[in-house]
């Protein structure tokens, strides 16, 4: 990574689209919409701590059916929301995978990618979000729905399971509170990345700052408590019948370095999705009125045609927006971050 400014962000773009011909959307499923609300296992905090933990087998609608809706939100153990200024939610991704029945090891599992263009263990998961998900809409209207539990689609000798991973970094009664949520090395104490290696000298921020149990350095006299705090999560679904049109979860990195080459079989179109990327310095970013904004733009095609159902960006602090284009010039969807003040007006945080 290169020379880091305060701002760091990780940005991808979660799509819906349905791969296929429809006459009428407003066509309604023949199933009753069922809801529920599930909880994480605990995540234990103190101040300044950073946990990055997977949650395996978690909580979730069982059977073959529809989702409609999944929304999360980090809560203490009455259930009350946990504001961001205290405990930062860095990000969450539920994952889905297939286990072999009875077996005990995680390294059996295999994991059930979205469709899209990213490989490999980069950005596999169905939902995600951050620090955005209370004031996003995640509802997918009628006639669609993401089919899961199909029978057909379990090999012999598995089950379908989901786990989630949870990135909270408490922030109370640290030094710098922008530093922590950004992953700032200079401010954790650590000195070397997730391999155990030692962080070169020009790196100055990332995740493998932060990792799970990484400590951020703490004002003098603190007075701060340890807490507990949960992923609550609410998922709508119905159960599924021939009127649902299935639809494609497409998640593309905003840094995808594209290439494109001529193979025997056609266009090879190879992918370089990056989890996170830095923000250059405010001399060499490009101005714009009284401040500095950086933009980032990428491109990827599509094997198949279709319709664009849901699309929303995750972004992080500092985040000023995503726009989602079809040839360079028709907005198909926009993700605008909102501000508030926090406690005590001390810092801004994404909402």
């Amino acid at each position: 990574m290169g020379t880091l400014s305060q701002n760091w962000v990780i940005l991808s773009i979660i799509l819906l689209l349905a791969l296929s011909t429809y006459s009428d959307a407003s066509t309604k499923t023949k199933s009753t919409v069922k809801s529920a609300v599930f909880y994480s296992p605990k995540v234990d905090l103190s101040p300044g701590i950073s946990s990055n933990k997977y949650y395996y087998d978690v909580k979730f609608p069982r059977g073959h059916i529809a989702l409609k809706n999944f929304n999360g939100e980090a809560v203490d153990e009455d259930g009350n929301s946990v504001p961001l200024y205290e405990a930062y939610l860095h990000h969450w991704v539920v994952v889905r995978y297939h286990k072999p029945i009875n077996s005990t090891s995680t390294d059996d599992n295999v994991i059930v990618r979205n469709a899209g263009v990213c490989q490999g263990d980069v950005l596999p998961q169905y939902f995600g979000l951050g620090a955005e998900t209370r004031k996003t809409e995640t509802h997918i209207p009628d006639p669609f729905g993401i089919e899961i539990g199909n029978p057909a689609e379990i090999p012999a000798g598995y089950e379908e399971k989901w786990l989630i991973n949870l990135h909270v970094i408490d922030t109370r009664d640290v030094e710098d509170r922008w530093g922590c949520t950004e992953c700032r090395c200079d401010l954790y104490n650590v000195t070397t990345d997730a391999n155990g290696q030692p962080l070169s000298l020009g790196y100055k921020g990332g995740l493998q700052c932060c990792i799970d149990d990484a400590q951020c350095r703490l004002k003098e006299g603190y007075k701060g408590y340890n807490r507990t705090v949960y992923l609550k999560y609410t998922v709508k679904w119905v159960d599924w019948d021939d009127s649902i049109i299935s639809v494609k979860i497409y998640i593309p990195g905003m840094t995808d370095t594209v290439k494109k080459s001529n193979g025997l079989n056609g266009l090879n179109v190879t992918h370089n999705c990056m989890i996170e990327y830095d923000i250059e310095s405010c001399n060499t970013t490009r101005k714009h009125g009284t401040g500095c904004v950086n933009v980032t733009k990428t491109s990827f095609p599509l094997k198949k045609r279709g319709y664009v159902i849901y699309g929303v960006a995750h972004q992080h602090a500092w985040g000023l927006g995503s726009t989602l284009l079809w040839k360079e010039w028709e907005v198909i969807c926009i993700s605008l971050p909102k501000y508030g003040n926090g406690s005590k007006q001390e810092m801004r945080k994404a909402t």
